[in-house]
């Protein structure tokens, strides 16, 4: 597994984004190449499948990301509050209530010797997750997320 960094942190699924999601897209493509070619009532017929299939993708692009999002985001959460704590004797909480979750999650790579500086600098600073990203000089790697 290659060194995980800000280029390359971004995980994909290759059931879901591969394969789902592309022939989900090719049959709502042929339904409306169908309804486009069709007449009188079939067309409707096609279009309605259309839309049938656009829901049922949208639908499972909501719950995968909500619910493994959710999970993530506590977990994500618990395990900064430990860090922070074990590296420093601190609460973490403190500072985490003057954080966006964006900057809190973004605070996930930082390795623990980074941890303490860069929190108290994102909230001093206003830090946007993405800037906290690149800030990081010894990316701590997230294989287990979703």
């Amino acid at each position: 597994m290659k060194p995980q960094n800000y280029k390359n942190h971004i995980r994909w699924y290759p059931p879901q984004h591969f394969i789902f999601y592309p022939v989900m897209l090719v049959l709502m493509g042929l339904c409306g190449m169908h309804a486009y070619y069709e007449q009188g009532s079939n067309r409707f017929l096609w279009i309605a499948v259309g839309i049938g299939f656009a829901c049922l993708t949208w639908v499972a692009y909501m719950m995968r990301q909500h619910y493994a999002l959710t999970v993530q985001n506590r977990l994500v959460l618990q395990e900064l509050r430990y860090r922070y704590f074990v590296t420093t004797g601190k609460r973490f909480e403190p500072i985490e209530d003057q954080l966006t979750d964006g900057q809190l999650f973004a605070l996930r790579f930082a390795p623990d010797n980074e941890l303490p500086a860069l929190a108290d600098r994102a909230v001093k600073e206003n830090l946007s997750g993405d800037v906290i990203k690149k800030a990081i000089v010894n990316w701590k790697p997230d294989h287990r997320r979703v």
